[in-house]
């Protein structure tokens, strides 16, 4: 049985077609076929028939599909051709029987004949592929799934034919291919390469007219159409032809220039290292006619501006390999032209002079210095690499040699042509090309090892791709650019290329747009810049652009570029693009690590840890990091932040970010982007309520909703919340744009879920903004969506944050609302949890009373429900108020328990506050050893925590107990501190009970003035939170401090 694809959808079996009964059939047995052999999902194959707009009963129609063609399969004899997994199907074919698999396989001999140079044999293979094809692939199928991988396929053949079309010009087929092509550019008009071939073909068959008759009719469509000039390529090309280069000939034809050393002989190797003088002789022809646009020594073309390949001249023969023959010694130029508008990149400039510097200078060095330039698609590296060789190519006078070895596209180029390139240039004759490619690199490293050469390698794709190329001594030097880093190659220095500042980003507009029209716009200028994510590639675009229209006002490109979803679609100019650059390294990925870059889109956070990988794939961690750190390698997303392991952040640049999403709307269906997102924001409220655990000692002081949670494996989760303060701050970012996209998504309970589990790092670490952001955000949500729960947990938690924000009366009347709600649906805990916080208004406010009530009704309810972390709260908060009230021995009775309930429970910061209450009590009691023992303790517990607040607290009761025994230096110590963390939190309520103990501490000290400065802030603060008993005990103490500085004034006057 065959499937063939390449062309309308047929099954032949034996020599007849199989019936495939109606479209729908159809188009099920056509997506199974493109993936032949793996588990196409059911959603996929869902959307393949409907689209976006999915009816109720779509994946039954699958169902019925499927069990159609089986039927036509089994009564042809073929019963298992179709395969049934928990996740989807799967088309069972053997080794040839899919045209489109056969079509792979006659292309990758094709390539391999190709690097071998059996050029014949590898245009027949070339021509095998492409005769597979009847037609554009599954021609008739009505399916946008469908259709966007035919039209990728179809953009495939293109780029074969090309292929195919350039060896076969290579080969001086040109008179042959002309009406091929024409017919390939009346189908393709806007497809610049096959312009330029036929154009050669034209030109070589002494169609002069005509080639520039095909550029003319090129250009005026490019100017109608896309409002462009033609590629750099195609005018190179155009000129080329009006000025009948030499280069354009067959090299039969052509004599190429050569740039030689002033020698007129070389020296040969002999045996007894005597040298002789030998004659010059004739360079041999090489034994194949190299490419249109291949290189010739020394000369750059004006047709492709990389260097030209001409006819080899003899080299120094060398012992034991082939010998080039005796000859002019050859100084290859083959360094592409360097550009006038370079910008910036000093340090990475300096780092590489420095390396080869080293080595150059160092005679005791002998490992070849090779510098790897490393960066993202459209960095500019390969203009940093040609810059850097420019300015350093004095340094190495024997010449310089460069070759593109495309790494991450389809027809990359591998050792055996460069080499073969390199020696042509370096004068070995084609005659004596050594066949292998061991052989090959010894003769290239003999002919270099007296020699100094830089050698600069662009678009590396691998460490494999360069090893036979690196020269065998240190005389020499290599330059390489990669988009991912090269570990395997020894003591090599990796630079790394990053974005432009946005400085730089301005200065390189102005050098391509012009100066005065930059200046003249400087705002939109820096806003086009940002546009651009200051990539350089994008901003040469964009520069490009403007310079190309000088009607258009930098404004309006920005305009232009606001657009995201056409942001890809402008950056685009003169055979120059963003999507181009990026789906190079997009297309080398493997299948899943392409689908986790598209899925990262998914989530709007700043960056991406490895468990939010994991949770998009639905895959383990470790599994998701690997991929995450195979995207990295290949400068797909970045590493952000200072976490290593598990907790390792790693983000996309924004036009990356925009290429991700292109990709991810074109080959994600809607339900599996949804189940993306649930899967993530599911693991991030894991993952919180983990963290809140190792808090509070369990799911203490939570109120829990019944948002879905998507679990990750025990090891992770210790590895990533342990301890879990560190990794809430981590996260934060990340919570807080959570709680917005969920709105945004109609999740709301995982949004006021995830806003409550935050709350446990905004309280502890005083982030009050993010704490209201969230919560306003996640209130609108359940309020819009009617979800009675969540509006009274949201009212419930802006209460807390307004008694943070010592807004008193506002957080007493949300909260009234919240409770009044939990008693409405029989809340218990939610009731409980409101009178708690009612009772630290009425404490907060003086009013003992109420708050005594309030707590006692808290009390009850929690521990009938055994919170044990409530339970040492309130019994914390009525101790406190007894203290407040005088009755130390009341106080003294509430706190052991709740000490024993924190430790309990685990809760390490609960435990702190009761110690501070603790010692509050043995500071009433003049108990002072064991006050500063009890609140050292707790010091201790909150600095392990990373608790701001707390340490402020433990300070200034650690200060005080000092201050009572006369330990004043240590005191005045403490209470600083104290002071800093209390205003760096907004704390304004400990910041005046700080300042009045440094009050009190400087009357101490004998320093009246200072006592009065410290108090009358401390005053100040009180009145404006409203604490009339703390206000009455500061206005003693101010009354004593000012009659003090009375009695000093006037003694004072009295010695004066």
């Amino acid at each position: 049985m065959q499937v063939l694809v390449l062309g309308a959808l047929e099954v032949v079996i034996g020599d007849r077609p199989l019936e495939l009964g109606a479209q729908r059939q159809q188009i099920i047995l056509g997506t199974l076929a493109l993936e032949a052999n793996r588990v196409i999902r059911v959603t996929r194959l869902m959307e393949a028939l409907y689209g976006d707009d999915l009816p109720s009963t779509s994946r039954v129609q699958v169902q019925i599909c499927i069990s159609a063609l089986r039927r036509r399969f089994t009564e042809n004899g073929y019963p298992d051709a179709i395969g049934t997994r928990s996740q989807g199907y799967s088309l069972h074919l053997p080794s040839g029987g899919l045209d489109l698999h056969q079509f792979e396989d006659a292309l990758t001999q094709a390539r391999q004949l190709r690097e071998f140079r059996r050029l014949d044999e590898s245009v027949t293979q070339y021509r095998t592929a492409l005769g597979l094809w009847r037609g554009p692939a599954l021609d008739g199928l009505e399916s946008r799934v469908v259709r966007q991988a035919a039209d990728r396929l179809g953009e495939r053949r293109l780029a074969v034919t090309e292929e195919c079309v350039e060896l076969e010009l290579r080969l001086g087929r040109h008179r042959e291919l002309i009406d091929e092509l024409i017919a390939l550019v009346d189908e393709h008009p806007l497809r610049g390469r096959l312009r330029e071939h036929l154009m050669l073909a034209l030109y070589r068959s002494g169609r002069q007219a005509e080639a520039l008759e095909t550029y003319r009719s090129a250009r005026r469509l490019f100017i109608e159409e896309l409002g462009l000039e033609p590629s750099e390529e195609l005018r190179r090309l155009e000129h080329a032809v009006l000025t009948d280069d030499p280069q354009l000939a067959l090299p039969e034809q052509a004599s190429a220039p050569l740039r030689a050393a002033p020698t007129v002989s070389a020296p040969v190797a002999t045996t007894s290292r005597e040298s002789v003088e030998q004659p010059a002789s004739e360079p041999s022809a090489p034994s194949v006619p190299p490419p249109y646009g291949a290189p010739a020594v020394g000369k750059v073309s004006p047709i492709s501006g990389v260097p030209a390949a001409g006819p080899a001249v003899s080299g120094v023969p060398v012992s034991g390999v082939p010998s080039a023959g005796p000859g002019v010694s050859p100084v290859p130029c083959l360094l592409p032209t360097d550009i006038g508008d370079f910008t910036g990149r000093s340090q990475q400039i300096e780092a590489i002079r420095m390396q080869f510097e080293v080595a150059t200078d160092n005679s005791s060095r002998f490992a070849v210095p090779v510098v790897v330039m490393v960066g993202k698609p459209g960095i500019g590296k390969t203009t940093l690499a040609v810059h850097a060789a420019h300015r350093l190519a004095e340094r190495y006078p024997d010449g310089q040699l460069f070759a593109d070895l495309h790494g991450r596209r389809p027809e990359q180029i591998g050792p055996m042509r460069v080499l073969e390139r390199f020696l042509r240039a370096l004068g070995v004759p084609g005659t004596q090309m050594p066949e292998l490619l061991e052989e090959r690199a010894e003769l290239y490293r003999a002919l270099l090892a007296d020699r100094r050469m830089l050698v600069v390698l662009d678009n590396v794709g691998g460490e494999s791709q360069v090893r036979p190329i690196i020269p065998g001594t240190s005389q020499s030097a290599v330059l390489i650019t990669s988009r991912g880093r090269l570990g395997g190659l020894p003591s090599a220095l990796h630079v790394h290329v990053d974005l432009f500042s946005a400085e730089q980003s301005v200065e390189l507009l102005s050098r391509i747009a012009g100066t005065e029209r930059v200046q003249s716009e400087l705002d939109s200028t820096a806003e086009l810049a940002e546009l651009c994510g200051h990539l350089p590639l994008a901003l040469r675009i964009a520069g490009a652009r403007l310079a190309a229209r000088p009607h258009w006002s930098v404004d309006h490109l920005v305009d232009r570029l606001a657009n995201e979803a056409r942001r890809l679609d402008e950056l685009k100019h003169s055979g120059m693009g963003i999507r181009a650059s990026i789906s190079l390294t997009y297309d080398h990925l493997d299948d899943a690590a392409r689908r986790l870059f598209r899925l990262l889109t998914v989530v709007d956070f700043p960056h991406i840890s490895g468990w939010v990988a994991a949770a998009l794939l639905d895959i383990d961690v470790d599994d998701a990091q690997d991929l995450l750190d195979d995207l990295a390698d290949a400068q797909l997303v970045e590493v952000s932040g200072t976490g290593r392991g598990v907790n390792a952040q790693y983000r996309l640049h924004d036009l990356i970010r925009v290429f991700a999403r292109e990709r991810l709307f074109a080959e994600e269906v809607a339900e599996e982007r949804a189940e993306a997102l649930r899967r993530v924001l599911g693991a991030l409220l894991f993952l919180g309520e983990e963290a809140h655990r190792g808090v509070y000692g369990g799911d203490y002081l939570r109120l829990r909703s019944d948002a879905s949670l998507h679990e990750l494996p025990a090891r992770h989760v210790r590895q990533l919340v342990d301890p879990p303060i560190p990794w809430f701050e981590r996260e934060r970012l990340t919570l807080v744009a959570a709680v917005r996209q969920a709105a945004r998504a109609g999740l709301v309970t995982h949004c006021w879920s995830l806003a409550l589990i935050a709350v446990t790092l905004f309280e502890s670490r005083i982030y009050l903004s993010d704490w209201r952001e969230t919560h306003q955000i996640a209130l609108e949500a359940a309020q819009q969506a009617g979800d009675g729960r969540g509006h009274a947990v949201m009212l419930y938690s802006l209460g807390a944050l307004q008694i943070r924000e010592q807004r008193y009366a506002d957080a007493l009347q949300v909260l009234q609302a919240a409770g009044e709600k939990f008693d409405r649906s029989q809340d218990e805990q939610g009731v409980a949890l409101v009178n708690r916080y009612v009772g630290m208004v009425n404490r907060l406010t003086g009013r003992y009373a109420e708050a005594v009530e309030n707590y006692s009704r808290a009390l009850v309810s929690f521990r009938k429900m055994g919170d044990l972390v409530a339970v040492a709260f309130v019994l914390h908060s009525l101790a406190h108020i007894k203290l407040e009230q005088g009755d130390l021995n009341a106080a003294r009775e509430l706190l052991p328990e709740a000490l024993d309930c924190a430790r309990r429970a685990g809760s390490r910061r609960v435990e702190a506050q009761v110690l501070h209450r603790l010692g509050d009590t043995q500071l009433r009691a003049n108990e002072l050893k064991a006050a500063i023992d009890v609140f050292e303790q707790a010091l201790s517990i909150v600095r392990e925590l990373g608790d701001s607040v707390g340490q402020a607290f433990a300070l200034h009761g650690l200060g005080t107990a000092q201050l009572r025994a006369g330990a004043f230096a240590a005191s005045g110590e403490a209470l600083r501190e104290a002071l800093e963390l209390a205003c760096g939190a907004g704390e304004r309520l400990m910041e005046a009970q700080v300042s009045m103990v440094l009050g009190e501490l400087a009357m101490a000290e004998g320093d009246p003035p200072r006592a009065v400065l410290y108090l009358h802030r401390s005053l100040g603060l009180f009145r404006a939170i409203s604490t009339p008993q703390l206000e009455a005990r500061l206005l003693g103490l101010l009354s004593d401090a000012y009659a003090a500085k009375d009695q000093l004034d006037k003694v004072a006057v009295g010695v004066s």
